[in-house]
């Protein structure tokens, strides 16, 4: 149980840092800004890496454990139950902001800029395949650990955050997702950020192998 309860605590860190920004940014008047909201997401991800990575891999994401699996780096057998605490950890710390802060008028829920699904499914897409592909080429495994992984992963998921929320809010998390939109009520475009971000980490992983030997996507 200690690698759930790491994805769990890891996914809850982060949906409570990551969205919590945005909802501080708004009740504050902007003090944290975009790029504090786009660094926060970075830096939480980085640091889960280095806190729980030994343990569970530090997925703390439905798409990377999904396209792990895929990979054949991680068993099949062990997605639903890591997939449902990173569920819970997500919504565990949305209802904490939910309570935290009743005056915001935000929960920090992904939508997609002037309703444009396609174009937000597309740049999520596009922005999970670049996050999964590092992912891939930097982890051990199923486990993102170390020096190398937390930052390189941290700095994508800090970019990605910065240069693409403002359009679709660049989410490459269905946790991340989920849980701000079940207590916004902000549910018409979720399934966006559900499928585009499990399609986008599934085709980093065939990207991989027709770069790199096979093994590399199958057994280090």
């Amino acid at each position: 149980m200690k690698k759930y309860w790491a994805e769990l605590l890891g996914t809850y860190i982060l949906v409570f840092v990551g969205t919590g920004a945005i909802m501080i940014n708004e009740i504050s008047g902007g003090t944290v800004s975009h790029l504090g909201v786009g660094m926060s997401f970075g830096l939480v991800v980085m640091a889960m890496i280095y806190t729980i990575g030994d343990v569970s891999g530090a997925h703390i994401n439905p798409a990377v454990t999904i396209a792990f699996a895929v990979a054949k780096r991680f068993p099949k057998n062990e997605i639903f139950p890591y997939i449902s605490f990173q569920l819970i950890g997500a919504v565990l710390a949305s209802a904490s902001l939910y309570f935290i802060f009743p005056e915001a008028t935000t929960m920090g829920e992904t939508l997609p800029l002037n309703d444009n699904w396609i174009q937000s499914f597309t740049l999520e897409l596009i922005l999970t395949f670049i996050l999964m592909f590092v992912i891939l080429n930097v982890s051990t495994g199923a486990k993102e650990k170390g020096i190398t992984a937390a930052l390189a992963i941290g700095g994508v998921v800090a970019f990605e955050a910065t240069f693409a929320g403002p359009i679709c809010g660049a989410s490459m998390n269905p946790a991340r997702s989920i849980a701000p939109a079940l207590f916004s009520g902000s549910l018409t475009h979720l399934w966006l950020y559900v499928v585009a971000t499990i399609l986008g980490a599934i085709l980093a992983v065939y990207s991989c192998r027709l770069m790199q030997d096979e093994g590399c996507c199958y057994n280090c």
